[in-house]
């Protein structure tokens, strides 16, 4: 296998590696401490094409491959998870149900506005159903040629700037997985009001709120797939979205390395810098490594995912090495600043408190084992 990136994916990485250091990097900090992020940024990500990345060139999109887009994931992760993660589910599970699932008219309808930079968002976690997304109680009501879409979801990412959601609800009166629904809405649809924004513990930059539906009129040319395949639809997004996840945790992880070497480079005890203690050493060994096995395990995900193979799995093991990589870089990055690390004046605490959702949101590290285990018990 060749792991020699192209022309291409390094002016990608190179271009938004200085995008990120010159626009996000020194607002990071107060990004995070006002909980939110500059519509001017987000103007300057808009006209780079970073909304655009994943879409196809027919609809106004970059069209660039998956390695591509984890690679700009990475940059932009390294300077702010809270930015990251915006443009990561607006280029995957916000828009890949309306590009894999929706008819014709739908995609000429939306794509264009996605890639030109109106934000999407995924609502499908409610008060009750997290893991459990078969247990949801939206409902979706068909009336003639409409649906109407009445309940509640939680922990929305880009809910309060979204200009369309992507929507799982069920027939009302049923249960589990058959009877569910998955639709593509639009924010100024009577009916859809933002109920909370939470207060997180990281990753402040990113807006995060519940999302209320009151008999909200939904055309049936909206359905994304057909009746009945809502989870499948949001589950086929989600294996997409844990690549992009994948390449945020590695790049906090990669900016906890970086910041810990630079530190122990000039952080003098015993007279000399601490980077020249076995202890300190096997720290940053053990960080680097773990960092690089999740990373090639992400570039084959892209590869199979590019050339059209199942990756379901592989997106999974992706997910689970890198988020947890990353969060033993940052826990170690903390230990190696010592009582600085827990100070914010040093980015590391950032990353520490950032780095933590990674293992939780689309999917945590328990559904992710699941899955991996699932998958080879049926190959072997």
């Amino acid at each position: 296998m060749n792991f020699e990136l192209n022309e291409n994916q390094k002016m990608f990485r190179d271009m938004v590696a200085d995008f990120a250091a010159q626009e996000i990097a020194p607002i990071a900090q107060e990004m995070d401490e006002v909980g939110d992020m500059p519509e001017d940024l987000i103007n300057k990500m808009r006209q780079n094409g970073f909304f655009g990345l994943t879409f196809p060139e027919q609809y106004g999109g970059l069209g660039v491959d998956t390695l591509t887009y984890g690679l700009v994931v990475e940059q932009l992760s390294k300077a702010s998870a809270g930015v990251s993660v915006m443009l990561t589910v607006h280029n995957s599970v916000g828009s890949y149900p309306v590009a894999l699932f929706g008819n014709d008219e739908v995609k000429e309808k939306f794509l264009p506005r996605m890639a030109a930079g109106e934000i999407a968002a995924f609502c499908v976690t409610e008060p009750g159903a997290g893991s459990d997304a078969a247990s949801l109680t939206t409902t979706a009501r068909r009336d003639g040629d409409f649906y109407y879409l009445t309940g509640g979801k939680s922990f929305v990412t880009n809910g309060s700037r979204a200009s369309f959601f992507v929507v799982v609800a069920r027939t009302p009166g049923t249960t589990g997985h058959k009877d569910t629904h998955a639709f593509i809405v639009e924010r100024e649809t009577p009916g859809i009001s933002v109920a909370k924004k939470e207060d997180k513990m990281g990753l402040r930059a990113s807006d995060t709120v519940s999302i209320d539906f009151d008999e909200v009129k939904v055309p049936a040319s909206h359905l994304l797939g057909n009746e009945g395949e809502g989870l499948r639809v949001a589950l086929t997004a989600l294996d997409g979205g844990r690549i992009g996840i994948a390449f945020q945790a590695l790049g906090i992880g990669q900016a906890c390395l970086e910041e810990a070497i630079k530190y122990a480079k000039v952080r003098v005890q015993f007279g000399a810098p601490i980077s020249s203690q076995p202890t300190i050493r096997n720290m940053i060994a053990d960080m680097g490594t773990r960092l690089e096995a999740a990373r090639m395990l992400a570039w084959h995900a892209c590869w199979l995912k590019d050339a059209g193979k199942p990756f379901t799995k592989e997106a999974a093991m992706a997910k689970v090495t890198a988020t947890e990589a990353a969060w033993l870089a940052a826990d170690a990055a903390v230990q190696i600043h010592g009582g600085y690390g827990f100070c914010k004046e040093y980015a590391v605490e950032r990353y520490y408190r950032d780095v933590r959702v990674t293992r939780i949101y689309e999917g945590t590290s328990e559904i992710q084992r699941l899955v991996i285990a699932r998958k080879l018990l049926a190959e072997y």
